[in-house]
């Protein structure tokens, strides 16, 4: 099964563009949806998750159209938003039991069952009578996944899935949701490059509305092999060789900006050849060096 999405278009009433003629086919696997804050993967996400109505453009999920059918959709896609919010004092499993009634396992038994192998999936089980307030941050994105297996989906959104999760929780985080890719579409929503890299084998790069890459990472990667150059310099001396060269990055190192710029060859003997990495070709993307 294929999400393709063509030439959606969205404008908010203020104004403000958030998409621009997006179109992307996204397969079975993780698919890393890579932008920086306000770059209108959360306006996408929401629009396939049939939340919001784009201006123009279509969606296809299979034979489905999932502007149109939107109801079959939802009975085919789990979503965990940016931000979810639960009920105070509400257990894991009677939340769990609710959110399934709500999407239309209306069997009891039926429903039991799904609910306790969702909640055993994440590893929750053993927790499954204390309320989700008092969880986690990483108990909570997990229940988040428990809610979106519900139904057995063939979609799964997950939107900055890890704001505020600690390594270790990111970790089993990003293990769940690997396993459950093998089977369904997964498009992970992000702007931690590195996520992306270790995870998704497709990947696509937005910002302003816009798709600016759509492949591989090592298609990706491709892109600037050979042509990344890295060097340390001097704090005064930053802004003087971002207007002589195309600087895709800088970060401070022991106190001194080190710079990564784009050229076909070194500046001079200064510069050495740096490691590719896909943060520089998404730094490249999105000050349009390429």
């Amino acid at each position: 099964m294929e999400l393709k999405i063509d030439n959606i278009n969205k404008t908010y009433p203020n104004g403000v563009k958030a998409l621009a003629g997006v179109s992307l086919t996204i397969p079975t696997g993780m698919y890393g949806l890579l932008g920086p804050n306000g770059a209108g993967k959360s306006t996408l996400m929401r629009i396939i998750a049939t939340l919001q109505e784009p201006n123009s453009g279509s969606i296809t999920l299979g034979e489905l159209n999932v502007l149109k059918d939107k109801d079959k959709v939802r009975q085919m896609l789990g979503y965990l938003p940016q931000e979810f919010g639960v009920y105070p004092k509400t257990s894991a499993i009677d939340l769990l039991n609710y959110l399934a009634l709500l999407k239309g396992i209306h069997d009891p038994a039926n429903r039991k069952d799904i609910v306790s192998a969702a909640l055993q999936k994440v590893n929750l089980y053993e927790w499954r009578k204390k309320a989700v307030s008092s969880f986690s941050g990483g108990m909570r994105q997990r229940f988040g996944i428990a809610q979106c297996l519900l139904g057995n989906p063939r979609l799964i959104i997950v939107d900055e899935p890890t704001a505020g999760l600690d390594p270790g929780e990111r970790n089993r985080f990003y293990n769940l949701l690997s396993e459950i890719g093998e089977s369904v579409i997964v498009i992970l929503s992000t702007h931690i490059v590195q996520d992306v890299r270790e995870l998704c084998a497709n990947m696509a790069i937005i910002n302003n509305g816009r798709v600016l890459f759509a492949g591989t990472p090592d298609n990706g990667l491709d892109l600037i092999r050979n042509k990344v150059w890295a060097r340390q310099v001097d704090k005064a001396e930053l802004e003087s060789y971002k207007q002589r060269y195309k600087v895709l990055s800088n970060k401070l190192v022991g106190g001194r900006p080190l710079i990564h710029i784009y050229s076909d060859e070194a500046p001079d003997t200064s510069f050495r050849a740096a490691e590719n990495t896909l943060e520089d070709v998404f730094f490249a993307k999105i000050n349009e060096v390429l």
